[in-house]
């Protein structure tokens, strides 16, 4: 695996990728992708930071792993290819944006526009075997991402982070809540819609309202 990051975030996370624990990953993820069919391809697991460099960082979504079947996972968490089916959970994020914001048009389910206006779209682990959701779980994703919330928090200032689901929302342990906006609500997964702990959260339209108030471009969702 090869670190082909973006400049800006080569230079916070240089110590980071420097570590034992993230060379051991970097030696597991190559032998995972010799063995196994792995996503996304090897080429696009750093993609959500090469569209949203550090600097230009104003909002963060946090997912937990890649979409494990073909031709879905391309690097930015919730987004799929253009060819791919879009997953059930992307059409609920859909749903919540056209009864929030009211003008959602998507024809596919990718979601590079969104990474290149500044959103982070982060999942906890970044690699998964090919049908086996989590099987890169616990070997070494985690603390990596973990740091990578860390460095944002510390060193920018008024960043959105939406935190879906239980293991997201244990994410904010790591964000300084004063100097950014933490909104948390349920998974947008099928079985959390239905439970309604999704729909009528609004984030889409807060998010946008807080960057406005802090002086940023809103992002055209």
């Amino acid at each position: 695996m090869k670190v082909n990051i973006h400049k800006s975030w080569k230079k916070v996370l240089k110590s980071e990728i420097e570590k034992p624990y993230f060379q051991e990953l970097v030696e597991f993820v190559n032998e995972e992708y010799q063995e196994y069919i792995c996503f996304p391809e090897k080429d696009s697991i750093f993609e959500a930071f090469n569209r949203a460099t550090f600097e230009n960082v104003k909002v963060v979504i946090l997912g937990q792993d890649p979409y494990h079947g073909p031709n879905q996972a391309h690097g930015l968490s919730f987004s799929v290819l253009e060819e791919a089916k879009i997953p059930q959970s992307l059409k609920n994020i859909y749903k919540e944006i056209e009864a929030d914001l009211g003008n959602h048009s998507a024809i596919n389910g990718n979601l590079e526009h969104w990474a290149d206006q500044g959103v982070l779209m982060l999942n906890a682990v970044l690699t998964v075997r090919a049908h086996e959701a989590g099987s890169h779980k616990k070997k070494g994703w985690e603390k990596f991402t973990d740091r990578v919330i860390e460095i944002i928090s510390e060193e920018k200032e008024e960043v959105v982070f939406m935190l879906w689901g239980g293991p997201a929302q244990k994410k904010a342990t790591k964000i300084d809540g004063f100097k950014h906006l933490v909104l948390n609500s349920g998974h947008p997964s099928p079985l959390s819609a239905i439970r309604g702990h999704w729909f009528g959260n609004k984030h889409f339209s807060k998010t946008n309202e807080y960057l406005i108030a802090h002086g940023k471009t809103p992002i055209r969702w």
